[in-house]
């Protein structure tokens, strides 16, 4: 999927979901429908809408094993049948990891810093040599998820970004031990509030961290998108022009029964981070598979179709 600017620099906008929930919701039974109400199977469905790209989160050990290793090669080696680039995204937990909790995972409880340093390291090798190993390109390596507050709370909740640096290095050095040419993202959520961006990011520069990329969330609704995609928007363009930096936007979503309003939304953030050139990475609607009566802000109806916002996909 090629773009071509105005300026004549052709590059690649990858628009893409994470849809680390299709296993779980394949063994609950839920169907996924294409336009004409035929069942499908999703990561077909999603390459139809003109996704090229999946992003696929990781636990440490899950319950049910959901997110482990062996659910994401499940995910990653269908996604790779499409032909579709691959993102991981490491939450360090064994659950969610999020700007309310960062919890370290059970067999990590009671570690120092430099034992959590180690930990980190070990479990991102471990992952990505086991998805290599079995055939799988990783494009993309998101070393925590959403930790605008830090991660492995406590011992590396902020303001202890001497620490924060320590594990976003090792899960740095780990995953270009394996994947070498893989761009390595740091990731937080609300891409619109730009001052706390700039402090977070200067605050990482300070303490030598390595990485190549951000990632930022974005959840507006149908009253502020316009506003908050500006400002989301001039958030990115700082992270390139201040540090240098590569931007993605590593989820997004809005209410699934906004369906006209985030089809415009999701345009617009397309046209906006196309005209980034090759600093903008592209666009990752976080799992638009699931349904309303599981999540609200979904692209997909009660039947199982994608809802309208999706057809922006198509148009970039």
């Amino acid at each position: 999927h090629l773009c071509l600017l105005l300026v004549g620099i052709v590059c690649a906008v990858y628009k893409g979901a994470d849809i680390s929930f299709v296993t779980q919701q394949e063994k609950d039974g839920q169907p996924f429908l294409d336009s004409n109400g035929k069942k499908t199977d999703l990561f077909a469905l999603m390459k139809s809408y003109g996704m090229n790209a999946v992003r696929l989160r990781v636990w440490v050990n899950p319950a049910g094993g959901w997110c482990n290793k062996v659910d994401t090669l499940n995910k990653a080696k269908r996604a790779k049948a499409q032909g579709m680039a691959l993102m991981i995204d490491f939450h360090y937990a064994d659950s969610w990891a999020d700007p309310g909790q960062q919890p370290i995972p059970s067999a990590w409880k009671g570690h120092s810093l430099e034992q959590l340093v180690t930990d980190v390291y070990k479990h991102t090798y471990e992952v990505l040599s086991y998805l290599k190993s079995n055939g799988i390109s990783v494009l993309w390596v998101q070393v925590g998820n959403e930790i605008n507050n830090g991660m492995l709370w406590p011992i590396a909740k902020t303001p202890n970004y001497a620490a924060i640096s320590k594990l976003i290095n090792s899960g740095y050095k780990a995953s270009k031990a394996v994947y070498p040419n893989a761009l390595v993202i740091v990731h937080l959520a609300s891409g619109y509030r730009t001052a706390q961006f700039n402090s977070y990011f200067e605050a990482l520069k300070k303490a030598g961290t390595n990485y190549d990329a951000v990632g930022i969330s974005h959840y507006p609704n149908k009253s502020n998108w316009q506003q908050l995609n500006a400002q989301s928007e001039i958030t990115m363009k700082q992270m390139i022009s201040k540090f240098g930096k590569k931007v993605v936007v590593a989820e997004i979503g809005m209410k699934w029964s906004d369906a006209d309003a985030s089809e415009a939304m999701l345009a617009d953030i397309f046209t906006r981070v196309t005209a980034m050139g090759s600093n903008g990475i592209g666009v990752f609607y976080w799992e638009p598979n699931l349904t309303p009566d599981h999540y609200e802000m979904g692209a997909m109806d009660s039947s199982g179709k994608f809802t309208k916002a999706i057809t922006s996909y198509n148009r970039y």
